[in-house]
């Protein structure tokens, strides 16, 4: 594969931020060559994270880059799958939205799934910011590194990227050169993956690429059978009289109501597409241009219950509602780049994004039978995005030194927008959908927009050959305004009919709704962010850093236009870098103590009215967070490689916040009405969710070169982590994901001309059942029911790749 005139060839794989060499060998090497040059490329993995080419093991920042090849050896097909190859990161899948939420270094929010909320780690592809986790870089397509930044990154990066920064760099074309690769890949539910990548030469001048992918797969959820399940006819008739219902305007349960059939939750069916282009007329000046599409037809990703019913498969639930996504994604990036003199070199980065999209959601999971039409506490509740649209725009000009100088240094300006569009439907009926309204809503937010404008500078002074020192400066100003967002939550009025709000149906008080709250406001807020580091070399081959940072996302407004307050972090961080014995062993470390002030919490709530919305909390004063991580790499002899991180949060104490509300964890306790939110409890003090006190990632490889000249390569890999809260109110075990251990395995053999390759793999071989979320219901009696995320059960399948 060929890379852009962005990176050189010796761009290789990194796991958790170093090289495994025969990754690097084979990104950096032509196919001709014989994989015994593979130990001289340890060193020589660059990066973009400082806005500079550089080498990984001399840019004093906690960076993992990670390479195509890397990605495709791992199976990592999408942003959530990253996660296994860099210390210190989490994410899950918030079912009713099927977002991806990311968490580094135990900071994260689970509810940034919506136009309001903001993540912590913020995306890039290709240096353009991009709000949706679900639609960048769609499905990885054509990547030539992941680089993951760890700490805040507000200075370079901007705001959002608080606690750090995902930039995916996608492979450029290159001029003077055809070339390409395909692969396909089947495995068990059904799953079948292509890809295809072909890079062509125009001109002297002039070259473009063209990438596809598509990879889908049944869902691993099945359906119960509702009939065995739904009480006798004269145990409902019972169950009627006895909450008080009326005999005459009894109703049997419908079992038709119920999905039986048809695709299955945690389904994949996504495609993408790619086109881009570089233009060179000259040395000093190129310009590359993309555009991309995304498309998902697949499903969300279904709650499930911790302990399934007797007789219920534990990948299975009792549904009914089906499971639907349609979501489309639009891309346009440009970067231009002008080499004025020798010294001194312009880029212009600009980006437009568009997602749109609707999906249906199983929110109450199918956790309840109903023992009646209309008995509860069993409910039907559907989650429905009826349409959502984000727009986002961004441009960039930074004017930056290049060659030896005495002080390196950057300039830029930055401006983005987004204009944000979602109608979200939520009917809840007691027993059934036949039953009576329990509580039904229609959130309509037409228009809310942001305008971002930040200036920022860094500036390094070589005090000598090996001592630096660093300061960067960025200060942004944020503007947000809703107009015409309404909350519409239902009437109870004995009028009109008590059926559940359908997509065609605008609420209205003629239709049983009233206006429960006027999201109608303005946010504007201004912050500086900056940076100070020292680094110096140790020997030839080391490195030293120690540094303090501050990350910044933004406020804004929630439900009800009431708006809620940014949040800063100061980042104090010790680093080393270093490579031993010629470069066929690389060890970094960090060690982290983060300040936190005024983290935002969000999550659906109900109001003391009965309405419901999403809600935010500020985290009064600080909370602490310190970890460590550690990643090993080593070429054993000519053909064994291992690699080797350790992570760890050991302290993630959240400030003080009395008042923290979900409506994902019923049976709260009621909460003073100056709260604003029915149900809550007091957090203060308890650990952060998604930052085990210690995890360790352990990959090795094995090259057997055979007598025909192909080689045969085994890889195994193996995470283990501690427990792990899973939601700030740290409720007990159900609450947590245990100690596990996780374990991948892949065996590939490429032939001699290493043209084509073919392969089989087994994913969670263990088959273990891992938890990334958590919610309760509340039945009553002092019993709670719990139900979780899960990542996938063990997968496995054989693949197939050609090169050209």
């Amino acid at each position: 594969m060929k890379y852009s005139l962005l990176y050189t060839a010796v761009v290789a794989a990194l796991v958790s931020g170093n090289a495994l060499a025969a990754d690097q060998a084979q990104d950096a090497t032509p196919a001709q060559e014989a994989p015994a040059a593979q130990a001289k490329t340890l060193d020589t993995v660059v990066v973009t994270g400082t806005k500079r080419v550089t080498p990984l093991q001399k840019t004093p920042v906690a960076i993992s880059a990670i390479s195509a090849e890397t990605l495709d050896k791992e199976r990592v097909m999408t942003v959530q799958d990253i996660t296994k190859l860099v210390p210190s990161m989490q994410a899950t899948r918030q079912g009713d939205h099927d977002v991806i939420t990311m968490t580094l270094r135990g900071i994260g929010n689970d509810q940034a799934k919506t136009e309001y909320a903001d993540p912590e780690v913020a995306i890039f592809v290709d240096g353009v910011y991009s709000p949706r986790a679900e639609a960048a870089a769609g499905l990885l397509l054509d990547i030539e590194t992941a680089e993951v930044l760890r700490g805040p990154q507000g200075t370079l990066w901007g705001r959002n990227s608080t606690v750090g920064a995902v930039n995916f760099q996608t492979v450029k074309p290159e001029i003077g050169s055809y070339s390409g690769s395909a692969q396909l890949s089947v495995g068990n539910y059904n799953a079948v993956g292509a890809r295809a990548a072909v890079n062509l030469p125009i001109s002297d001048t002039f070259a473009m690429r063209v990438a596809l992918a598509q990879e889908q797969h049944d869902g691993y959820v099945d359906y119960q059978n509702p009939i065995g399940q739904i009480p006798s006819l004269d145990a409902q008739r019972a169950a009627y009289a006895a909450s008080g219902g009326d005999p005459a305007t009894f109703q049997p349960i419908n079992p038709n109501q119920y999905a039986t059939g048809g695709d299955k939750y945690n389904a994949q069916n996504q495609s993408a597409a790619r086109v881009s282009a570089l233009w060179q007329p000259s040395e000093t000046f190129s310009w590359n241009l993309a555009v991309e599409y995304f498309r998902d037809r697949g499903t969300p990703s279904m709650n499930l219950m911790q302990k399934p019913r007797p007789g219920q498969d534990f990948w299975s639930a009792l549904i009914d509602t089906a499971p639907y996504i349609d979501r489309d994604s639009y891309a346009l990036r440009s970067r231009m780049d002008w080499d004025i003199n020798d010294g001194l070199r312009f880029s212009y980065i600009a980006g437009f994004y568009k997602f749109d999209g609707s999906s249906t959601y199983d929110q109450d999971s199918g956790v309840l039978v109903p023992t009646c039409f209309a008995c509860g506490p069993a409910q039907y509740q559907e989650d429905r995005t009826n349409h959502s649209e984000y727009e986002n725009t961004s441009h960039e000009f930074n004017l930056a030194s290049t060659g030896e100088n005495t002080v390196d240094w950057i300039l830029g300006l930055y401006y983005a927008a987004e204009d944000n569009s979602i109608r979200f439907d939520i009917p809840i009926f007691n027993g059934t959908q036949q039953g009576t309204v329990a509580w039904q809503g229609s959130f309509i937010q037409p228009k809310e927009t942001v305008d971002s404008y930040a200036a920022f500078g860094q500036a390094t002074w070589n005090v000598n050959d090996d001592w630096r020192l660093t300061a960067g400066l960025r200060y942004t100003d944020d503007k947000k305004e809703n107009v015409g967002g309404r909350g519409w939550g239902w009437a109870y009025n004995p009028a009109v009919p008590q059926v559940p709000i359908s997509p065609g149906t605008y609420p209205s008080p003629g239709t049983g709704f009233n206006v429960s709250t006027i999201n109608d406001g303005e946010y504007s807020h201004s912050q500086v962010t900056w940076l100070a580091r020292t680094d110096f070399d140790v020997g030839k081959n080391g490195l030293l850093y120690a540094s303090v940072s501050t990350g910044y996302k933004s406020g804004g407004l929630q439900d009800g236009g009431a708006t809620f307050k940014h949040e800063e972090l100061t980042n104090y961080e010790i680093g080393g870098k270093f490579s031993f014995l010629e470069g066929r062993v690389i060890w970094n470390s960090a060690i982290y103590y983060m300040d936190f002030k005024d983290f935002q919490l969000s999550a659906p709530v109900t109001f003391p009215d009965g309405n419901r919305g999403l809600g935010f909390s500020n985290v009064e004063g600080s909370t602490k967070v310190w970890g460590y991580e550690s990643e090993l790499s080593a070429l054993i002899g000519d053909n064994d490689r291992v690699n080797l991180t350790i992570s760890g949060v050991p302290e993630k104490e959240l400030g003080r916040l009395l008042y923290a509300g979900s409506n994902d964890y019923q049976g709260l306790p009621p909460c003073p009405p100056a709260s604003g939110i029915s149900n809550c409890m007091n957090v203060t003090g308890n650990e952060l969710p998604h930052a085990p006190d210690f995890a360790l990632t352990l990959m090795w490889e094995h090259d057997f070169h055979l007598g025909n000249g192909g080689t045969l390569t085994p890889r195994l890999s193996g995470h283990y982590e501690t427990e792990t809260w899973l939601s700030v109110f740290n409720l007990g075990e159900e609450d947590q994901q245990k100690a596990y251990g996780r374990g991948d395995f892949s065996l590939r053999y490429e032939e001699p001309e290493q043209r084509w390759w073919a392969g089989l793999y087994v994913q969670n071989f263990t088959d273990e059942k891992t938890r990334t979320a958590a919610g309760r219901f509340n039945p009553g009696g002092g019993q709670f029911l719990w139900v979780s995320q899960y990542l996938p059960p063990l997968t496995y399948g054989v693949n197939f790749g050609l090169r050209f």
